[in-house]
């Protein structure tokens, strides 16, 4: 499937804006498991490939799954491997990272890992700590995590929470950023509400133009039977 240019244009603002404002959460994942040299790790809807990039600095061998194809192919540009679905290939995979992933996605993800393998998840934090859910109404609440890896038949091995502020230059960057999450696609007429996420940006700029959106995520760690 060839993305249209629309799907290009705002998977070009996830990759250039939106997906390092992540980058806390991913180091803190990749310290708490201390990911390293021979290390295999499967990254679940990895975007344009950051924390596969991220892996690959520490050495690790990085896998992603990209169902968008216009983030897939931002991807594979940066020469990254990422598929369209999971590895049919059983467990080859020590760590398996998925941001806020169904029931679903996470059981055809699940055979790639290996036993004793970790499985880490990752979603907002408490609706009080999150500005972009709380305030700006971006998404539903947060998934309830444990209950996912109870669901999955995992084994939990330890939980964080990470500081992940969403900072942008000025309003216009911060709506195309916010707007490339995926959170606002299901607004009936789009201008209109990128126009209402602009106008709800204003109270959080900074005298310098600046837009700074606090956030937290919680991420737990389940190990595979």
């Amino acid at each position: 499937m060839t993305p249209t240019p629309t799907a290009t244009l705002v998977a070009r603002d996830w990759a250039e804006i939106q997906e390092r404002m992540l980058v806390p959460l991913y180091e803190a994942v990749y310290d708490r498991l201390e990911v390293g040299p021979g290390d295999r790790l499967l990254g679940l809807d990895c975007g344009a490939g950051l924390p596969l990039l991220l892996a690959a600095g520490r050495g690790a061998v990085a896998t992603g799954v990209e169902a968008d194809p216009a983030r897939r192919a931002l991807a594979r540009e940066r020469l990254l491997e990422v598929l369209a679905a999971p590895p049919s290939a059983p467990r080859p995979y020590d760590a398996l990272l998925a941001f806020s992933p169904t029931s679903a996605q996470l059981a055809a993800a699940l055979p790639a890992v290996r036993r004793g393998g970790a499985v880490v998840l990752a979603d907002w934090g408490p609706a009080e700590r999150c500005t972009v859910p709380a305030v700006l109404g971006g998404g539903p609440s947060p998934r309830d995590l444990d209950a996912l890896v109870e669901r999955a038949g995992l084994t939990p091995d330890g939980s964080g929470r990470v500081f992940c502020p969403f900072g942008y230059a000025d309003v216009d960057s911060a709506v195309r950023g916010l707007v490339s999450t995926g959170l606002y696609d299901g607004a009936a007429d789009p201008a209109l509400a990128e126009k209402e996420l602009a106008e709800a940006l204003h109270p959080f700029e900074r005298s310098d133009g600046a837009v700074w959106l606090p956030n937290i995520f919680r991420y737990v760690i389940a190990r595979t039977g």
